[in-house]
Formats: structure tokens, C-alpha cells, sequence
């Protein structure tokens, strides 16, 4: 970015342009940026922030924060205060922290009707004990009508983990797990704001995957090894961006097969009519897992048990070959390379 460059929508996506962004203008110009074992620098889904020995043991406290700008406020399946808390105890559970305590701020515009307000609180209030992670401190702000359209909220969440899972630790023969369908959440918020009258009404995913998680998390330290070597959860960008991000960050190339990748008829259908890439739709209640390969079926097994891992699947492997790279197996057996979105298709979904 020049001197003369604007900020664009595709700065805040998840793509390329977003990740220029975070590498020119922000990390160039914070130098203060580390707290523990992982920091800023990282870019993963939250950061660590090291106590002494005798507080923590060996575990690692575990910080996320997340800024939700969704239109509309309310869509199929779920609205903003949901989305606010599950995103954020999503983002601490993919680095295998148990999520302890949230936050919330909100700025909301002048105007803003009570009842939809209200309304708001109480979804956050059931997605919070949904997760059983209460919220113990916030802020409100109100702002003048016509400098903002309706209401952000602002989530940060803290928990313990022990150890931290990260998104750059896969190897070579590691299987990759999506823990259900790809681009419920954005297909479902694009054809509610747009008026799209699909036969198949969509809905969102968003969910807490904290219980999700933990069950994997639990067979690992009952197995006493690192059985899960990689998570994120795919939301801006979808699996492309969230994919790709994995496999440039542990140096390994990955082969997706396209076929075995869980997507909805309905949504197979809405992108087709809409010239849109599923695999580049968000996500709000999905994981990628990183799975060493002789502990894949258990994993696979122990998802499919749980209500929000029941269409869980095996979709791919890392390799040692084209490394920071995916590859895509199609249909009719040929590769191609999945590549990181530049932008995001459907703006302001999470």
C-alpha cells in the first residue's frame, strides 16, 4: 500500500489484501507485540500470554478478541449477539484453550430500537450458557445516527490450555478433518439480506464448538501424545484462505479432495446461480483439524458423536511436495491449485 492508498473492503475479508494489510501497516508499525509464546507476529486465531510456573503450571493462558460488523443483524439461524460469542470461543478453542470468560462492548447507533436490542442480549445471554463460558465485564457506547448504521460488537475471550494447539504444526501424511459442511453461514446471511428465495431454506452454522473440541482434546491427553497437530476455524475466506494459511505456515504442501468436502445441496445450488466458490464462503461452527494419520478414524468416530461434528469427514493430507501450497483433486481425478481468495464474495458476514 502507497501513501495515496484507501482502505477497501477486501483490507478486512480474510484474503491477500487483508493479510498485506496486517503485514505492511500494522506488525510494521507495532513492535511491541509478544506476551508469551505466541504472539502478533504468529497471526493465529489468538495469542498467549505467559504467568509464572506456579500460577499456570504448564499450561498457557490464551487471549482472543474480535470486532462483529454483520448485515443484517439478524439472519437465519442466528444474529450478532450469537455470532459475537461463539466466534470468539471458537477462535479460543481451535488453540485448544477451554474458554473461561468472555467480554463484551458495543457501539451502537442512536436510534436503535430497544426491542431489537434487547433481543440481542438475549442471544448473547443463551449462546453464552449454550457454551457455559459466562460473560463478566463490558462497555457500551452510543454514536451519532449517520456515523454508523446500526451496531458492533466487540468480544474478547480468555482460557487455559495445556498444551496450545497451533495452526502451523502439521507434517507430511497428517489427514485433514472439516468438522461439517462448508458455507452455511454466508450462503444463509447472503440470500436473507438480498431477498433470495431459494425451494431450501439455508441456515447458519454459528455455534460454539468449545464441546466440540474439547472431546478431541480429551482423547489426546488420554492417549498421551499429540494426536491433533493443527486447528483453525474457517470464517473469512473460507476453507481456501483458512487452508492455505495452514500450509504456508508449516511449510507443507496439502491435497484436498474435492469430492469427500461436505457442502450442502442447498448451497452447492445458491453458488452455482450465483457464480460464488463455497470453498470461499465463511463459516461460523466449522473446524479444520490436523490429525496424525494413525489416530484419524478415532477422531473422525469421536466427532460424528456430537451434534455439531455429525457430517465431520476426511478430506485431505499434507505432503512434503509443493510446500505452502493446496492442491485440488477434482472430480475427474486432475489437480489444480486451490488459491488464497483476494477478497471476500459476500461482505459483512461475521
Amino acid at each position: 500500500m502507497g501513501t495515496n492508498d484507501k482502505i477497501t473492503m477486501e483490507h478486512g475479508a480474510g484474503g491477500q489484501s487483508m493479510q498485506d494489510l496486517i503485514g505492511k501497516m500494522i506488525l510494521g508499525n507495532i513492535t511491541n507485540r509478544s506476551a508469551g509464546t505466541v504472539g502478533l507476529d504468529d497471526l493465529d486465531d489468538g495469542a498467549t500470554i505467559s504467568l509464572p510456573d506456579d500460577m499456570l503450571g504448564s499450561s498457557e493462558l490464551v487471549i482472543t478478541t474480535d470486532s462483529h460488523v454483520v448485515d443484517p443483524l439478524f439472519f437465519p439461524g442466528g444474529d450478532i449477539g450469537r455470532l459475537s460469542v461463539c466466534g470468539t470461543i471458537n477462535d479460543l478453542s481451535v488453540m485448544g484453550a477451554i474458554p473461561l470468560a468472555l467480554t463484551c462492548a458495543i457501539i451502537v447507533r442512536e436510534g436503535f430500537e430497544t426491542a431489537s436490542f434487547e433481543r440481542i442480549m438475549r442471544s448473547v445471554d443463551l449462546a453464552s450458557k449454550e457454551a457455559g463460558v459466562p460473560i463478566v465485564t463490558g462497555d457500551t457506547k452510543t454514536i451519532q445516527g449517520d456515523k454508523l448504521d446500526s451496531m458492533i460488537i466487540n468480544t474478547t475471550g480468555i482460557g487455559i490450555a495445556s498444551p496450545v494447539v497451533r495452526d502451523n504444526g502439521l507434517s507430511p501424511e497428517d489427514v485433514i478433518i472439516i468438522t461439517g459442511n462448508m458455507g452455511d453461514h454466508g450462503i444463509a446471511l447472503l440470500s436473507h439480506r438480498e431477498g433470495f428465495d431459494f425451494e431450501t431454506k439455508l441456515v447458519s452454522d454459528v455455534s460454539p464448538l468449545n464441546d466440540l473440541l474439547r472431546e478431541t482434546l480429551q482423547f489426546r491427553a488420554f492417549e498421551g501424545n499429540n494426536a491433533i497437530s493443527a486447528m483453525k476455524d474457517p470464517t473469512r475466506g473460507g476453507l481456501a484462505s483458512c487452508i492455505n494459511e495452514i500450509a504456508q505456515k508449516s511449510n507443507v504442501g496439502i491435497i484436498i479432495e474435492e469430492d469427500s468436502i461436505p457442502i450442502s445441496e442447498p448451497v452447492v445450488a445458491a453458488c452455482e446461480m450465483l457464480g460464488l466458490d463455497p470453498l470461499e464462503i465463511a463459516n461460523e461452527g466449522k473446524a479444520i483439524i490436523g490429525v496424525r494419520p494413525e489416530y484419524a478414524q478415532d477422531v473422525l468416530d469421536m466427532l460424528h458423536s456430537h451434534k455439531y461434528g455429525k457430517n465431520a469427514a476426511i478430506v485431505g493430507k499434507a505432503v512434503p511436495e509443493h510446500r505452502g501450497k493446496v492442491l485440488l483433486r477434482t472430480s475427474i481425478g486432475s489437480l489444480r491449485q486451490l488459491p488464497v481468495p483476494v477478497g471476500d464474495p459476500i461482505p459483512r458476514v461475521c
